[in-house]
């Protein structure tokens, strides 16, 4: 009998992946991470009993702050917007969680992502809306050959039907959205590691200064709201931050000019296919639509996307390039561009 190591962290997917594993006939070793000091493995302790299979819970709160919270800490002062949820599944989720699998003598380790691997090929799960290979475009491929993902052909409300047919308490467990380590008000969470320290509002077009910000760290690209600049008319967005010089940018108009790019340098690239391609389509944040881009690939695991004119892309996200329904990988956007310079307001 095959044996699996489950990722359970008390949630309706992992639960439901754990009950179709077993149905199928392996033998399941549930494993609850803890990564916060605010935390409670109840629900999957129970899912566990209920289901009749072995559970451990493993402390990683040490590892999980130096290698997410800190470095997600790290990045907004740097001025980026990261996206913790990526790097997670790459340092932390899967890299541990396949530690846990050969601990445990396991053949494979599974969860409750919705996506599809069939021999370390990753590709999209039959429900789109819930589709997470955006998530697990930086999980090498070596860790894509020995991982399971049970919902992959299974829309979200059939998983809740499932582990309501069986009993399961977490049926109808709300989804979690938000960075898990995150307890309160996302400015105030952040307040406690990044100094407020005020600066200039500048007009990017103009290049006057309109008003005070209360600290980069706080702002995104695209932002139009919570700028508290009186006396403008139309939309006002964020278009860049200085740094060094503590300056804010900020653009007026619905169709900003000074939102859009062409192209963007991408670091750590993860790729996922056999020769290197130049065509295909790409995403710049999990819930945009793909759009098609050209592959400029270049040493140390760079690529150059090029692509026509698209708004807000944010140096910190996430690049994730796909074929049909294939993911072919991923990596961080380090640099925006138009007309083969690099936006200087970024």
């Amino acid at each position: 009998m095959a044996r699996v190591v489950v990722g359970m962290s008390g949630g309706v997917d992992s639960s439901v992946a754990a009950l179709l594993l077993k149905n199928e006939g392996y033998e399941v070793v549930g494993i609850t991470f803890q990564f916060i000091d605010d935390f409670d493995a109840t629900d999957a302790v129970k899912v566990c009993e209920k289901l009749g299979i072995e559970h451990h819970v493993v402390d990683y709160r040490e590892q999980f702050k130096s290698m997410i919270i800190d470095s997600f800490i790290n990045d907004y002062k740097k001025g980026l917007t990261p996206n913790p949820c990526v790097l997670c599944n790459r340092d932390v989720k899967l890299k541990f969680l396949y530690d846990q699998m050969i601990e445990f003598n396991c053949d494979y380790m599974a969860t409750g992502h919705y996506a599809k691997v069939i021999d370390g090929n990753l590709s999209k799960s039959v429900d789109l809306n819930k589709d997470q290979t955006y998530f697990l475009c930086q999980v090498p491929q070596e860790r894509l050959k020995r991982i399971l993902l049970p919902l992959e052909g299974i829309e979200k409300n059939k998983v809740r039907e499932l582990a309501s047919f069986v009993g399961l308490e977490v049926a109808n467990k709300k989804d979690s959205t938000d960075v898990c380590f995150i307890n309160a008000k996302f400015r105030d969470f952040l307040s406690l590691y990044v100094e407020n320290n005020k600066g200039d509002i500048v007009d990017v077009k103009t290049n006057q200064v309109i008003g005070q910000h209360n600290g980069l760290s706080f702002y995104t690209i695209g932002q139009r709201r919570g700028l508290n600049i009186g006396g403008t008319e139309g939309k006002t967005y964020v278009v860049g931050k200085d740094m060094d010089k503590n300056i804010l940018y900020i653009a007026m108009g619905d169709d900003n000019e000074y939102l859009m790019s062409d192209a963007c340098l991408v670091s750590n690239f993860n790729y996922l296919g056999d020769e290197k391609i130049i065509d295909c389509k790409a995403k710049f944040r999990y819930r945009q639509q793909e759009i098609d881009v050209k592959l400029e690939w270049l040493d140390n695991n760079q690529v150059i996307v090029h692509y026509d004119n698209v708004k807000s892309v944010t140096p910190g996200q996430a690049c994730v390039i796909y074929v049909d329904d294939k993911c072919l990988g991923g990596g961080i956007i380090s640099e925006v561009r138009k007309n083969n310079e690099k936006l200087w307001y970024l």
